[in-house]
């Protein structure tokens, strides 16, 4: 799919403000709603755009604790890494597991209350014999960045 400035400019604004009416969409793209209307559904249609969601503030919420894990499986087998795969969705706790390139095999974004909670969670995939052969433990101490926008004209190859 081919895009243009406008495409663009939408996929924009919807990834810093979701909430967006459509009017106010169409508005700030420079756009009448029903084309900008015609265009965001072109978007979602063709994937561009997978879901709308808040973004929830832990610590309001209450206590928690984020964590890192570099993950190594004991074997390497396609099995291996769509078990451990498959076992990734069952936690909840598990917001984020990419598969890597080079030294580990995946890393995780694992949210819990405490360090104690953490610690029941890796002994359970352990215990779940899930692949899961080492693991290290990177602990957030604060956040630097973490709303970040993707550059989505160089995404898009410049297309402009």
């Amino acid at each position: 799919m081919r895009l243009d400035a406008r495409d663009l400019d939408i996929l924009r604004v919807l990834s810093t403000d979701g909430r967006i009416t459509k009017t106010a969409l169409a508005t700030r793209v420079g756009l009448s709603p029903t084309p900008c209307w015609e265009r965001l559904k072109k978007l979602e249609k063709a994937g561009l755009i997978e879901r709308y969601r808040a973004e929830i503030n832990l610590r309001r919420l209450g206590p928690n604790v984020t964590v890192f894990v570099a993950v190594e499986l004991s074997d390497h087998t396609a099995a291996s890494f769509h078990a451990f795969e498959s076992a990734m969705q069952s936690y909840d706790e598990v917001l984020a597991c990419w598969a890597l390139g080079g030294g580990f095999d995946y890393i995780l974004k694992i949210v819990t209350r405490d360090i104690d909670a953490y610690q029941r969670l890796i002994d359970e995939m352990l215990n779940a014999r899930i692949g899961l052969a080492k693991y290290f433990t990177y602990v957030v101490t604060k956040p630097v960045k973490d709303h970040g926008v993707p550059p989505i004209s160089l995404l898009a190859g410049g297309q402009d």
